[in-house]
């Protein structure tokens, strides 16, 4: 069984006992999240696509830590200008565990 869900603007596939990194959540660690914008689920040969979302269905997970991805540096610079700009950006993340997929 595995569902298709979106968290921060960014879709994911899970499945019961995957632990995945997805944009912060504001949740304690250790806490249960119930993530409701399930936009498939698929359970052996049958399959439920919502347009856009799955009526009823929902993911339940439990906020394992947070965390800050590496980091990632931007550099512009326009030519015969004599622009440069360098910055760094690091983004953070929640790492989660599914516990369970309900439809």
């Amino acid at each position: 069984m595995y569902a298709i869900i979106e968290s921060g603007g960014m879709q994911f596939r899970v499945e019961p006992g995957l632990k995945l990194n997805v944009p912060r959540i504001q949740a304690e660690e250790g806490d249960p999240v119930k993530l409701d914008r399930v936009m498939l689920v698929a359970d052996g040969e049958k399959v439920s696509v919502g347009n856009p979302l799955v009526e009823g269905a929902s993911v339940d997970a439990q906020v394992v830590e947070h965390g800050r991805g590496s980091k990632i540096t931007v550099y512009k610079r326009k030519k015969r200008k004599g622009y440069e700009k360098t910055i760094g950006h690091r983004q953070d993340y929640t790492r989660i565990e599914i516990k369970s997929i309900n439809t």
